[in-house]
């Protein structure tokens, strides 16, 4: 996942490429992580779970009110972390739960329209085994830009102004110079795109020969 937004309940932040659980025209999908991690949410401390759970309720009402596919809809707020205790998960073999599952939660669009057979409106999502989770989320496409641009903003606006976060509280953030997505200051490109430049092959050798 690569942030969006971060303040002191935590980070809002994007699937990675072909990991998001549902498309962003059946509902889109963003994930919200505490500010510390944890195994457990019941490990927070008190001021802790009341900051993280603003920036949970912030963000969700933002991507209901920012996003058209949304209209008439609703949300499912989902946190679970099975996959990271899979036997098949890295590393393989039987794992301990304190020392492998990191608390992350999914905020899962429902929209009326949704065409996916795994979400349709009314019925409980279905998610599929381990083994089939990547050819399950490979064809979700992740928000757009601008999409996560206006819940950035309206995540912002109501921590600053419902929820009460002092301005110090919350990190400047702006749009991410090589893919336009929102990303936490001081960085000027996203985690994302810096680890692609960081993979990318050397260019040809400028100098004259």
């Amino acid at each position: 996942m690569t942030a969006l937004f971060s303040c002191a309940g935590g980070r809002l932040a994007r699937p990675a490429p072909g990991q998001a659980l549902i498309g962003r025209e059946d509902g889109g999908a963003l994930i919200v992580t505490p500010a510390r991690e944890v195994w457990e949410r019941s490990e927070l401390t008190p001021a802790e779970l009341v900051l993280w759970s603003f920036l949970v309720a912030a963000a969700g009402r933002a991507m209901l009110d920012a996003l058209p596919q949304l209209e008439s809809g609703c949300l499912n707020y989902w946190e679970a972390g099975n996959w990271a205790l899979n036997d098949e998960a890295p590393p393989r073999g039987p794992k301990a739960v304190r020392a492998h599952r990191r608390v992350h939660l999914h905020l899962l669009g429902r929209s009326r329209s949704a065409a996916d057979p795994s979400w349709r409106w009314g019925e409980a999502p279905r998610f599929p085994d381990f083994g089939a989770r990547q050819a399950w989320t490979s064809g979700h496409a992740r928000l757009e830009p601008r999409e996560c641009r206006a819940v950035v903003e309206r995540t912002e606006a109501a921590l600053l102004t419902r929820y009460g976060l002092r301005r110090d509280q919350v990190e400047p953030w702006s749009d991410c110079v090589g893919c336009a997505y929102p990303t936490p200051a001081p960085d000027s490109r996203c985690a994302e795109c810096r680890a692609a430049e960081a993979a990318a092959p050397p260019g040809p050798d400028p100098r004259p020969r």
